[in-house]
């Protein structure tokens, strides 16, 4: 009897250890998805998977996902540190009728990379891009498009950051891209080399953002103002640099190139084109626009005057 435990125990002790060494190969530091792929294959180059969802379950964290061939991949929640990279294909997300073509819930210290991929939200996709925890998610060379509320959503439940960088973002109804913490939640934004457009806002940063930079961008054509901070008791603070800011809020007299609204918001510009918008410098209800004196705020129905400048050496 004693021998026959001791067999049991060892076949079960086998057995744990095969199924350690089963999930461990089940996830790969780097899989594939392929327009021609099957979520029942490993993920890997030779068999790859049809759908992001399908590639994220067996990629390990800080792991990367990668795009084979031209396809529509799906839309797919994210958890954990992981890299998405559509490469020189350029891999798509087509998210009709869906709350997000990418949602990132991952854990305080995760780094979420999206890298080369568009997504298309067929005017029923809500947001394209919808953040609700993680440490860090980075969106590079990125294309989004018909959205019927924000570009990219950044909402954390934490401290988080945001950079956005070579994005081009499009018929979003809300904001193009809107930084809106939670109730516990902060923000730090980095934005660069951008062109946000047609959308309802173009650049939005809304209580406990508590600083965002946007730099070298074309924020244009949208129907709201083109870049807004706004707050009346938690603070937000945006610095805009060089930026080209034109042809927002046709049509909508309280609409402004740049407008800080709210005793808590505050921008500083340096260096920006600020034209043909109803208000080029928008300060309301106490918010402070404060002028490096290198702006050219021309042309605008009433171009506006800064609340504060600030003198360099």
């Amino acid at each position: 009897m004693k021998s026959f435990n001791t067999t049991v125990r060892k076949a079960a002790l086998g057995l744990g250890l095969l199924l350690i060494a089963t999930s461990a190969h089940a996830q790969a530091t780097r899989t594939w998805v392929s327009g021609v792929g099957d979520d029942v294959n490993p993920c890997s180059r030779t068999a790859p998977c049809k759908t992001f969802a399908g590639a994220i379950s067996k990629t390990a964290a800080k792991g990367v996902i990668s795009v084979l061939d031209p396809g529509g991949f799906g839309t797919v929640t994210i958890t954990k540190s992981i890299t998405i990279d559509g490469g020189g294909i350029h891999g798509s997300i087509l998210s009709t009728g869906a709350p997000a073509g990418v949602i990132v819930n991952a854990g305080a210290a995760d780094v979420v990379r999206l890298r080369n991929i568009s997504i298309d939200g067929s005017t029923t996709g809500v947001d394209g891009i919808r953040f609700l925890a993680g440490g860090t998610l980075i969106v590079e060379n990125v294309r989004i498009n018909d959205v019927s509320a924000d570009g990219i959503k950044f909402s954390p439940s934490g401290n988080s950051r945001l950079v956005v960088t070579d994005t081009h973002i499009g018929n979003a109804a809300g904001s193009a891209i809107h930084s809106i913490p939670g109730a516990v939640g902060t923000a730090v934004v980095s934005v660069q080399n951008v062109r946000v457009y047609a959308s309802g806002f173009g650049i939005k940063a809304e209580d406990r953002t508590n600083q965002m930079s946007v730099r070298d961008s074309f924020i244009g054509n949208n129907l709201n103002s083109g870049v807004q901070a706004q707050s009346t008791s938690a603070v937000v603070s945006m610095n805009v640099d060089n930026c080209h800011i034109s042809n927002n809020g046709l049509g909508n007299a309280g609409a402004a190139g740049i407008k800080a609204k709210g005793a808590a918001a505050t921008i500083n510009i340096s260096e920006n084109l600020v034209t043909g918008n109803p208000n080029g410098l928008g300060p309301e209800t106490g918010g402070a626009i404060v002028s490096f004196g290198s702006n050219r705020v021309v042309f605008n129905t009433v171009n506006g005057n800064a609340t504060g400048n600030i003198t360099t050496r």
